[in-house]
């Protein structure tokens, strides 16, 4: 995908989510002052806007040391609401480095059932593909007989190899034999996908010690990277997630799919200002080509919305 052709996804993408921004701040423009009780209102809409309240606060702050002649212009709010946004995206936005020797890199994906894991997980091969990465897959979801079909579909259609085995098969197994092919046969990257049982805590931190126990007979060093997906349509319910799993699955980066069907794309923002972990790409869109890791500049004035304003 073309960079102008991402471009103008990404700002269609977060249209839902800016409009929503808009619809929160109607009737602030214009205001001769910012006294406390418009700042206090301003403050609120960015809140409901899912920017997350360390965010909002810092955006207010700012607008309180400025000046607005003709009173609240929408362009200079929505342009300060970009900056502050960039300022909060910048330190996060870390494209995911393949640098592990040796070979293979094991990446751990993890996340909820639902949240795109599967097809994030095939959009990421194919990413690392097209920077001349060998990539192979392991089917470690064994809980689903359909998560396991998914993934075998998705290789095939990139062709990338996999490994796999039956429904309610050792996932731990699994990847000791994906370590060692990918070992033989010279492959750069490792991806394996993960159980998303949420709801069972204890059942998901057995599995994940199982699997890095075995990593670790192997290759001390793995798994390299422990990836999290995340649904933006879930709003604030993708925090809690990265509260629970960073606790449970030692989280070392964060990707967040479905930023195309939401109004809820500020979450990003929230998770990137109380996390501050690497963000490594973002989802938008259901193509092979629509993961991608981001520039923080222009994901800030997409969620802002600004170069809409005026057009």
């Amino acid at each position: 995908m073309s960079e102008a052709r991402w471009h103008e996804k990404l700002f269609g993408g977060f249209r839902k989510t800016s409009d929503r921004l808009g619809e929160n701040l109607t009737g602030l423009f214009g205001k001769a002052a910012l006294d406390e009780a418009t700042l206090d209102e301003i403050e609120e809409a960015l809140i409901a806007s899912d920017l997350g309240p360390a965010t909002a606060g810092r955006i207010r702050a700012r607008l309180k040391g400025e000046m607005f002649d003709k009173g609240l212009d929408e362009r200079a709010l929505r342009e300060i609401v970009a900056q502050e946004i960039e300022k909060v995206l910048a330190p996060v936005a870390k494209p995911l480095e393949i640098e592990a020797f040796p070979r293979p890199q094991v990446i751990l994906v993890i996340g909820v059932n639902g949240s795109g894991k599967t097809t994030t997980i095939a959009k990421l091969a194919h990413l690392l593909q097209e920077q001349d990465y060998a990539v192979m897959l392991v089917a470690g979801d064994t809980f689903r007989a359909a998560a396991i079909g998914q993934l075998k579909v998705w290789a095939d259609r990139i062709g990338v190899p996999i490994i796999s085995g039956k429904e309610g098969g050792d996932a731990a197994g699994l990847v000791f034999e994906g370590v060692k092919q990918g070992t033989e046969k010279g492959i750069d990257v490792l991806i394996v996908d993960t159980a998303g049982r949420l709801q069972n805590k204890a059942g998901l931190m057995d599995e994940l010690a199982k699997i890095r126990r075995v990593l670790g007979r192997l290759n001390p060093a793995a798994p390299h990277d422990v990836l999290l997906v995340l649904d933006a349509t879930t709003g604030q319910n993708a925090l809690s997630q990265i509260e629970i799993f960073k606790e449970t699955a030692g989280v070392t980066g964060l990707i967040m799919t479905k930023l195309d069907g939401t109004a809820r794309g500020g979450v990003l923002v929230a998770a990137a200002e109380r996390y501050g972990m690497p963000v490594h790409a973002i989802g938008l869109g259901e193509g092979v080509d629509d993961l991608k890791p981001f520039d923080p500049a222009e994901v800030a004035r997409a969620i802002a919305g600004v170069e809409r304003i005026g057009k």
